[in-house]
């Protein structure tokens, strides 16, 4: 009688999502909480945001379906309003709660694509500074520190009004979305650079980087193949907290009149239309738009807390 036993080269290799399960990130994420409902939550918002043309009770981008007569609207649970409008409408007849999933969709895709262009300069520049040194270094870090000397709203002020200057007979309504989007990245590119430059300097004295430049492998593939994959870490806790802090600026921008129009309001925008009403007994129209903009960056900012401390080794 044989006994037939399994050998190493025969077992089945684990898929992603296994190894994924069996991780240390994925069990500290069920030990917290706080970081499921956080997780639950910023879920729950995109599909509202992304899902809107579908699940919004009403389109507040349709000129041709706003009605006048509709405009401020009380909540639905307050005596004299309309049950079709769940929490109120706007000075023009706009649903609130249709808008609020249709400007947190604005407001998400604009902080998706400042987060994306951001970390794809920053991360490219602090590649070639961490990797090749000496003047390229120096430069490139020059002009970071002067880049932090100013605030994140002031250079996208200054680069909107660079715009309008420059593009003044052009549409605001068409390239506003394509300003926002540059003057937050351009904000945000520095601490992927310098993030990235710092593990890049350390990645770049290891064995295995030695030895792709003995076999002749040229500098733009070791950045790219074999530095690049060890330096994401950082980037991505990186990432989640200024898709947060993108989100705030955005919102800080068309609340001062220099982001979004009023055509295509984001939920900063909404809640400067709704502020100027807010005294004369209309406060639904600032409320709940600021409502959800805090429950989105709240949710993102516990999110990118938490993945900070799982990526972090000495707190695990």
């Amino acid at each position: 009688m044989t006994e037939t036993s399994e050998t190493p080269a025969s077992k089945k290799a684990p898929s992603t999502m296994e190894r994924l399960l069996d991780s240390d990130i994925f069990h500290a994420f069920l030990r917290s909480k706080v970081t499921i409902m956080a997780a639950a939550g910023t879920l729950i918002l995109f599909l509202l945001a992304f899902l809107s043309p579908w699940i919004a009770p009403h389109d507040p981008f349709d000129l041709a379906s706003l009605d006048v007569m509709n405009s401020y609207m009380p909540p639905a649970w307050i005596e004299g309003a309309d049950p079709a409008f769940l929490l109120g409408t706007d000075d023009q007849g706009r649903d609130i709660l249709s808008a609020i999933f249709y400007g947190m969709r604005i407001s998400l895709i604009v902080g998706f694509c400042s987060v994306i262009f951001a970390a794809l300069v920053g991360i490219g520049l602090g590649l070639i500074a961490g990797y090749m040194g000496g003047r390229i270094d120096a430069l490139i870090m020059r002009v970071a520190d002067v880049q932090l000397t100013f605030p994140a709203i002031l250079i996208a002020l200054l680069i909107d009004g660079a715009a309008r200057g420059l593009f003044g007979s052009l549409d605001r309504e068409v390239f506003s979305f394509w300003i926002l989007i540059f003057s937050l990245s351009l904000s945000f590119w520095v601490q992927y650079a310098r993030t990235v430059r710092g593990s890049t300097m350390v990645e770049k004295n290891k064995e295995y980087v030695q030895a792709a430049r003995v076999i002749g492998i040229p500098s733009w593939i070791i950045m790219l193949r074999h530095i690049l994959p060890n330096v994401t870490g950082p980037v991505m806790v990186i990432a989640t907290i200024n898709l947060a802090l993108a989100i705030v600026t955005e919102a800080t921008l068309s609340f001062l009149g220099v982001g979004m129009p009023i055509t295509q309001p984001s939920l900063g925008t909404l809640i400067s239309v709704g502020n100027d009403y807010l005294y004369s007994g209309e406060w639904w129209m600032a409320i709940f738009p600021g409502v959800a903009l805090a429950l989105l960056v709240l949710c993102v900012n516990l999110l990118g807390d938490w993945l900070r401390d799982a990526l972090n080794p000495k707190l695990r």
